[in-house]
């Protein structure tokens, strides 16, 4: 990897701590000439597989998750960045982060954190935590001022 990130990946929601993260990227492909990759993960629960939701069900939910999606790339836009490939998942959100980032050989994954308190992170898990450990590159991880 160079020093700037030639490749970036947003994993963005509707999260006010994702607003953060995808103006970072934004501003970071801007600067640097980087490719902008966002991703968005409809979340399907780990409790129910995607093979035991009706057809239906699996094509509203995805319909849900393209709309988000959809929502991030405009904010990118509107911030003046450019997004080379919007993309995306379903399923368990740092799985899929990961798994994208490394199929696309990404050199940064920008995230935003909710900074859930330990009780949280030990009952619901901590995507942005899994993501840090796991990723195939440098995490940028934004935050809200608490």
């Amino acid at each position: 990897m160079s020093f700037f990130p030639r490749k970036i990946l947003l994993a963005a929601d509707r999260s006010e701590e994702s607003r953060l993260a995808v103006e970072a990227a934004a501003d970071l492909s801007k600067e640097t000439g980087s490719e902008l990759h966002v991703v968005y993960v409809g979340l399907i629960s780990p409790w129910v597989q995607s093979n035991t939701l009706s057809p239906t069900q699996y094509r509203r939910l995805r319909a849900e998750a393209q709309e988000v999606l959809d929502e991030q790339v405009r904010a990118v836009e509107s911030l003046g960045g450019k997004v080379t490939q919007a993309h995306l998942r379903m399923g368990r959100a740092d799985s899929e982060i990961i798994r994208l980032g490394e199929e696309l050989s990404a050199e940064l994954i920008v995230i935003g954190s909710r900074g859930q308190h330990t009780i949280s992170r030990v009952l619901l898990g901590n995507n942005a935590e899994s993501i840090v450990r796991h990723a195939p590159c440098p995490v940028l991880v934004t935050r809200k001022d608490r």
